[in-house]
C-alpha cells in the first residue's frame, strides 16, 4: 500500500512508486518512450508499453551515451535511455500547478538529467511540478542518416512532452500550463521545439537560455556523417552504422571534435568552437530555423522568456586554455570566421575602438555563438506577433577567483537554486555569497511566476527593447548590448551550409 513517505501515482502505463524529499514527492527513472536499440535503434520514439503491479521509481535512469566530458561522465549503465523524472509538491490530480519541462543542454554531444545541478527540489517548492528529462545525443540523436528520422533528440523531447499531456495531471500538474526551459543545446532545444509543427500544442510557454546560432542544413549534417563513418571504417548508410555499437559512437564524436579543424574549408564555422552535431533543418521534422519560424508566427501562441548571460564565452576560453593568453592571431581569425557580413572584422574594431584583441575575441565568440541568437530570438518572436520577455544576467560570480564574470552555464544553479552541488556550482563560489542566495531567489520567483501566468514581472520586449537585468541590483533597461545588437541586425541566423 502506498504511504506518506512512498506516495503512489497512477499514470497511463502503470502505477508509480516515489519517495518524498523535503516536503516534495520525487519520482524518479521514469520511462516516457521505449528503449531506442535493436529494431527501434536510430528511430523514432516509441511508445512506452504498459505494466501490471507497481513499479519503483526511485533511481535515475541511465545516461544516454556521451564522451567522458570535464572527466564526470554519468553515472548508471544500460540502454533505458528516455526516462524522466518529477518532483512536485502536491501529487493530487485536483492541485493543477504550473509544469515546468527541463531539458538538458551539453553540446548535443553530453549531458543527463540525473546531475545534481537539475535536482528540481528547490524549483518545485515555488509551487511547480518540475519535470526533467534525457533525449539522445551526438549521433544517436543528432547524426543525419538517410533512411532514419532526423533530429532523434528533438523527437525524444516531442515525446517527453506527450507524456506529460497525457499524464502529469495525476502528479499534480496542469497539461494546459506547460513551460519547457533549457540552456545552451537544451536552450537551443527549446527554440527548435517552437519551430516543429509536431510540437504544437505541447507547451504553452518556453524558456530558453543562451541559445546557440548552430543548426545544420541537411548537407552540412551529411557530411559530417560521412566523416563519422570514415572514422569507424565503414559506410555512411543505416545498416551499417546500424551495427556499431552504441558504447562506441560518442568516441567517434569525440575524435571529430578533436580534430574538427580538418575540416574548417568544408564546414565552416562549426570547425572554430567544435559544434558536430546539432539539430538539422531538414524540412520535415523542423521545417525551418527557428528564427525564421518564429518571424513568421509559427509560436505566436507561445509566451517566450529568453536571455544570456554577459561574459557567454569566457568558460570556453578556460576550457580551452586560451583566458589571459588570446593572441592578435587567435582574434583575427575568429572575426574573420564569425563576424557577420564580408567586413565584419573591421566593424568590430570600428564599434569597439578601445577593445583589447582578448575582448574582441570574447565579444564575437559570445555574439555569434549565444548573445545575438537569443536576441534575434526574441525580435523574431515580436515579429510574428507573438509576445517575448529578454533577460541577461550580468552579475559578476566569485568562483574561480572571480575570473569569469558573467560566464555561461552561470544562470543554471541560479534557476536551480543547487548553489553546492554539482559542477556549475563552482562557478558561484564556495561558500555561496549573500548575493548568489538572492540571485537564485530572483531567478525562481520569475521562472515560477512565468509558468504560472505568463509575466515573469518585467515588461515584454518591444520597440523599446526592454530587458531585465539580472544583478545585485536587478532593473529593466533598453537592451544594453546595443553596439553587438547594431552589427548584427541584419545578419540572417540562416542553416550553416556546407561549404565545399
Amino acid at each position: 500500500m502506498p504511504s506518506e513517505s512512498e506516495p503512489e501515482v497512477r499514470t497511463v502505463a502503470g502505477v508509480l512508486r516515489g519517495c518524498r524529499e523535503a516536503g516534495r514527492a520525487v519520482f524518479r527513472g521514469i520511462r516516457y518512450a521505449e528503449p531506442p536499440v535493436g529494431a527501434h535503434r536510430f528511430a523514432a520514439p516509441q511508445p512506452v508499453r504498459g505494466w501490471e503491479g507497481v513499479r519503483p521509481a526511485v533511481a535515475f535512469g541511465p545516461p544516454p551515451p556521451q564522451p567522458d566530458a570535464f572527466g564526470t561522465a554519468p553515472q548508471g549503465t544500460g540502454d533505458d535511455w528516455l526516462t524522466l523524472n518529477v518532483w512536485t509538491p502536491d501529487p493530487d490530480p485536483a492541485a493543477g500547478l504550473p509544469v515546468l519541462v527541463w531539458l538538458p543542454g551539453g553540446g548535443y554531444l553530453v549531458g543527463c538529467s540525473g546531475l545534481p545541478e537539475y535536482d528540481g527540489g528547490h524549483l518545485a517548492g515555488g509551487g511547480t511540478v518540475v519535470v526533467t528529462l534525457n533525449y539522445r545525443l551526438g549521433f544517436e540523436g543528432f547524426g543525419q542518416l538517410d533512411g532514419a528520422p532526423a533530429n532523434r533528440g528533438l523527437l525524444d523531447q516531442v515525446a517527453a512532452l506527450e507524456w506529460v499531456r497525457d499524464n502529469i495531471g495525476v502528479f499534480g500538474g496542469d497539461p494546459g500550463r506547460v513551460t519547457v526551459f533549457g540552456q545552451s543545446a537544451g536552450g537551443g532545444s527549446v527554440a527548435a521545439l517552437l519551430a516543429m509543427p509536431r510540437a504544437a500544442g505541447l507547451l504553452r510557454r518556453a524558456v530558453a537560455q543562451s541559445v546557440p546560432g548552430t543548426f545544420l542544413s541537411p548537407e552540412l549534417a551529411a557530411d559530417v556523417t560521412a566523416a563519422c563513418a570514415a572514422e569507424l571504417g565503414v559506410r555512411p548508410t543505416l545498416t551499417d552504422l546500424s551495427a556499431v555499437a552504441a558504447d562506441r559512437l560518442p568516441a567517434v564524436g569525440g575524435a571529430i571534435s578533436a580534430g574538427i579543424v580538418r575540416w574548417r574549408e568544408r564546414w565552416g564555422q562549426i570547425t572554430h568552437r567544435p559544434i558536430p552535431f546539432a539539430p538539422v533543418v531538414d524540412g520535415d521534422v523542423l521545417p525551418a530555423t527557428p528564427w525564421r519560424a518564429l518571424a513568421d508566427g509559427a509560436a505566436r501562441d507561445v509566451d517566450l522568456l529568453v536571455g544570456h548571460t554577459r561574459d557567454e564565452h569566457r568558460l570556453f576560453s578556460l576550457l580551452d586554455g586560451v583566458l589571459g593568453q588570446v593572441t592578435p592571431e587567435q582574434t583575427e581569425l575568429a572575426l574573420r570566421m564569425l563576424a557577420p557580413g564580408p567586413d565584419g572584422a573591421r566593424r568590430y574594431r570600428e564599434a569597439f575602438p578601445a577593445a583589447t584583441d582578448e575582448q574582441l575575441y570574447e565579444l564575437v565568440n559570445a555574439d555569434w555563438l549565444f548573445r545575438m541568437p537569443s536576441l534575434h530570438l526574441a525580435e523574431a518572436q515580436a515579429a510574428g506577433g507573438g509576445r517575448a520577455h529578454l533577460y541577461e544576467l550580468t552579475w559578476p560570480a566569485s568562483g574561480l577567483g572571480g575570473a569569469l564574470g558573467a560566464c555561461h552555464g552561470l544562470d543554471v544553479p541560479l534557476v536551480f537554486g543547487n548553489l553546492t552541488s554539482g559542477q556549475p556550482a563552482m562557478l558561484i563560489g564556495d561558500p555561496p555569497p549573500p548575493a548568489a542566495y538572492e540571485l537564485s531567489g530572483q531567478f525562481r520567483r520569475a521562472w515560477t511566476a512565468f509558468a504560472a501566468t505568463g509575466d515573469p514581472g518585467w515588461p515584454s520586449y518591444d520597440a523599446g527593447r526592454r530587458t531585465r537585468i539580472f544583478d545585485e541590483r536587478p532593473t529593466v533597461v533598453a537592451y544594453p548590448e546595443e553596439t553587438s545588437r547594431l552589427l548584427w541586425r541584419d545578419h540572417t541566423f540562416a542553416a550553416l551550409p556546407l561549404l565545399a
